[in-house]
C-alpha cells in the first residue's frame, strides 16, 4: 500500500514538502527553538526514570505501572518521531521535509496518538478495579489480561493509522507542497487538498468514534463509578487516598483529549491553522513533558523508589 502511495506521487515523493510552521513570525521562532528542545529533554528525562523506576524496584510491578511505563514508552516515542525535525526547521532556513519523512511522520503520529487515547481508557479501567473492586483487584489485573490490553491499545493506534495514513497521502495536492503546519499532520494534509475530501472526513470521524470517543466514554463511565464509590467511602481519609488514585490519571486525560477532540472532530473547513499550530505544539511537547510530573509528585510509592535506586533508602534485610 505504501509503495502505491510512493508511486502515486512520485513528483511530490522527489520534492518533499515544504513545512511552514512559524516562518512567518521569524522572531519567534529562536523562542521556540529552545522552548522545544527544553520540553523535548525533560521529556526524556522524565519518561525514562518512570520506565527504569518501574522496572528496578520491584514495588512497582503492578498493573498501574505496567501501564505507566506503555505510556512514558509512548511518549517517548511520539516526541523522538515529530521534535527532531521541528527543532531543525526552526533552526535554520530549511523547512523541506521529504515526501518519506513526512509518510513516517503522519503514520506514526496518528499511530501513537490512537494508542494513547486507548491506553487512557485502559487505565481508566485499572483504577476502576483498584478503586471498586479493591479486594479482587490482583485477581482481576492479572499480568495476562494486563499485556492483552496494553497489546489491544497499540494494534487499535497502528491499526487506525494504517487507514487513514496511506488514504491522507493519496490524495491529489496538484503541485501543493507547502504544508502550512510543522508537522505532517493529518488535518493539514487535507486541507491542501485540490479535491473534495468529504469522504475521507466521514471515514476519519467514523474511525474517530472507534479510536476517540469510545475510549472516552469508557473512561467517563469508569470514573462515574469509581465517583459513586468513593461518596459511599464514610472517613475522610479514606476518601483522600481514592482521589488520589485517580487524579492523576484525570488530570492526563483532561489535558489529552481536550485538544485531540478539539482538534479532530472538527470539519477541515473550520480548521484554524493558527490555532492548530499551537494545539499541536502543546500536545507534542507539553503534555508528554507533564505526564511524568503529574504521575509522580504526589506519589509516596515513586519517590520511595527514587530514594531506593539512588541509594538514599533504607536497605532492605
Amino acid at each position: 500500500m505504501w509503495l502505491q502511495v510512493m508511486e502515486k506521487e512520485n513528483t511530490s515523493s522527489f520534492e518533499g514538502f515544504i513545512l511552514v510552521g512559524f516562518s512567518d513570525r521569524p522572531h519567534l521562532e529562536l523562542i521556540l527553538f529552545v522552548v522545544v528542545l527544553s520540553f523535548y529533554l525533560l521529556t526524556l528525562l522524565g519518561n525514562v526514570t518512570i520506565i527504569l523506576l518501574s522496572a528496578l524496584d520491584s514495588r512497582l510491578h503492578t498493573p498501574m505501572y505496567f501501564f505507566l511505563a506503555n505510556l512514558s514508552f509512548l511518549d517517548m516515542c511520539f516526541t523522538t518521531g515529530s521534535i527532531p525535525q521541528m527543532l531543525y526547521n526552526l533552526w535554520g532556513p530549511d523547512k523541506t521535509i521529504s515526501y518519506v519523512g513526512c509518510a513516517i511522520q503522519l503514520y506514526f503520529v496518528l499511530a501513537l496518538g490512537g494508542v494513547e487515547c486507548v491506553l487512557l481508557a485502559v487505565m481508566a479501567y485499572d483504577r476502576y478495579a483498584a478503586v471498586c473492586k479493591p479486594l479482587h483487584y490482583t485477581v482481576i489485573m492479572h499480568p495476562r489480561l494486563c499485556g492483552q490490553l496494553a497489546s489491544v491499545a497499540w494494534l487499535s493506534g497502528f491499526g487506525n493509522s494504517l487507514i487513514m495514513a496511506p488514504q491522507t497521502l493519496m490524495l491529489p495536492r496538484c503541485g501543493h507542497r507547502r504544508v502550512d503546519h510543522f508537522l505532517c499532520e493529518m488535518p493539514a494534509l487535507i486541507g491542501m487538498a485540490c479535491v473534495d475530501t468529504m469522504a475521507l472526513e466521514a471515514l476519519a470521524f467514523a474511525l474517530a468514534i472507534f479510536i476517540i470517543l469510545a475510549p472516552l466514554i469508557l473512561i467517563l463511565i469508569s470514573y462515574g463509578y469509581i465517583a459513586r464509590a468513593v461518596l459511599r467511602i464514610k472517613s475522610a481519609a479514606g476518601r483522600r487516598k481514592a482521589f488520589n488514585t485517580c487524579s492523576s490519571h484525570l488530570i492526563v486525560v483532561s489535558l489529552f483529549y481536550g485538544t485531540i477532540i478539539y482538534m479532530y472532530l472538527q470539519p477541515a473547513n473550520t480548521y484554524s491553522q493558527d490555532q492548530g499550530k499551537f494545539l499541536t505544539l502543546f500536545y507534542t511537547i507539553v503534555t508528554p513533558s507533564v505526564n511524568p510530573l503529574i504521575y509522580t509528585l504526589r506519589n509516596k510509592d515513586v519517590k520511595e523508589a527514587v530514594k531506593k535506586v539512588l541509594g538514599k533508602g533504607s536497605i532492605e534485610v
